[in-house]
C-alpha cells in the first residue's frame, strides 16, 4: 500500500511544481488563462491544443514542465507559434461539378423543353417531395389537365421511396 501512497504524493508533487512553472510562465507573457500558453508551444504543425495541454497536466506534467521551461520561461522573449496550417473554407468542394445559377438552370431546362428531351428535363427539374407532388397532381387533375413532368416527378419519389425501404430491410451479411 505504501508504494501506491509513494506514486501519489509524487503525482501530487510534480502537479503541483506544473502548476507553479504555469504561473510563472502565464506572468511572463501576460496571459490572462493557462490556455494562453498553448501559443507559445510547439508541436508537430502549429501550436498546442488546449485539450492537450489539460491532459498533459494531469497524465505527463513532466513533460509539460520541460516543454514550458523550454519555451516560454528560459526563452528571453517567448515566440508565438503560427496556428495550424488548414484548408481555406469550401475546399472540400468537388472541383469537377459544375455549378449553375438558378437562371442558366432554367435556360437550360427551357432548351430541353424545346428539344423535347425528356430525359434531361428530369434531370434538370428541381426534385419535388412527395407531398408536394401528390397536391399538385390532385390539382392537375381537378382542372382536368395533363403533366407529363409532373407525374414523372410523382414516380420518381415513389421509387426513390420504396428503394430506401427496401434497402432498409435487406438482411445485413456478416462477416
Amino acid at each position: 500500500m505504501s508504494h501506491a501512497k509513494n506514486d501519489t504524493l509524487k503525482a501530487k508533487k510534480s502537479l503541483d511544481e506544473v502548476e507553479k512553472i504555469i504561473a510563472k510562465a502565464i506572468k511572463k507573457v501576460g496571459a490572462k488563462k493557462e490556455n494562453e500558453l498553448c501559443k507559445y508551444l510547439p508541436m508537430n504543425e502549429g501550436y498546442m491544443h488546449h485539450f492537450t495541454l489539460k491532459k498533459m497536466k494531469t497524465k505527463k506534467p513532466e513533460d509539460l514542465a520541460k516543454l514550458i521551461e523550454k519555451f516560454v520561461i528560459q526563452k528571453e522573449r517567448p515566440i508565438v507559434v503560427a496556428p495550424k496550417p488548414r484548408a481555406a473554407r469550401g475546399s472540400r468542394k468537388k472541383r469537377d461539378q459544375l455549378v449553375f445559377t438558378r437562371s442558366q438552370l432554367e435556360r437550360m431546362l427551357n432548351i430541353a423543353r424545346l428539344a423535347g428531351d425528356k430525359e434531361i428535363i428530369s434531370v434538370l427539374s428541381p426534385k419535388k417531395s412527395l407531398a408536394t407532388c401528390k397536391r399538385h397532381l390532385m390539382q392537375v387533375i381537378k382542372d382536368n389537365r395533363v403533366d407529363e413532368e409532373l407525374w414523372r416527378a410523382y414516380v420518381e419519389c415513389i421509387s426513390a421511396m420504396q428503394n430506401t425501404i427496401e434497402s432498409n430491410q435487406m438482411p445485413k451479411e456478416e462477416s
